[in-house]
């Protein structure tokens, strides 16, 4: 089992920055990625970006590209998105979610972290 616990998320203004934390628990081990996806009022939930578990090797959605990036501190097993130039469409509930394997299915989901960007 992994654990996963996101935070960071607030208010911000349209071009400010925000940096959200994804602390991952218990196997880690077995981690083939981690990833974050946001979902926003009554819109389908969205991929934002990737980090592979072995190699920190990234992948970003083209909507974010150039904005956010995705890091990672393997000695506090967290994951970073820094966010900038936040937009107002940027607007979501942001989950961390962890794959084992390479099929496209996430096995375990943070509980999620509201980021709010007013223009």
């Amino acid at each position: 089992q992994v654990q996963l616990v996101e935070s960071g998320g607030g208010l911000v203004q349209a071009g400010g920055s925000l940096r959200l934390s994804c602390t991952a628990s218990g196997r880690t081990y077995s981690l083939y990625t981690l990833d974050w996806f946001r979902q926003a009022p009554g819109k389908e939930r969205e991929f934002v970006s990737s980090i592979y578990w072995s190699s920190s090797s990234t992948v970003y959605a083209n909507s974010v590209k150039g904005r956010f990036t995705m890091s990672r501190d393997n000695a506090k097993n967290t994951v970073y998105l820094q966010m900038n130039n936040l937009k107002p469409e940027d607007t979501a509930v942001y989950y961390c979610a962890g794959r084992m394997s390479v099929r496209p299915e996430y096995d375990y989901w943070g509980q999620g972290t509201q980021v709010t960007v007013s223009s």
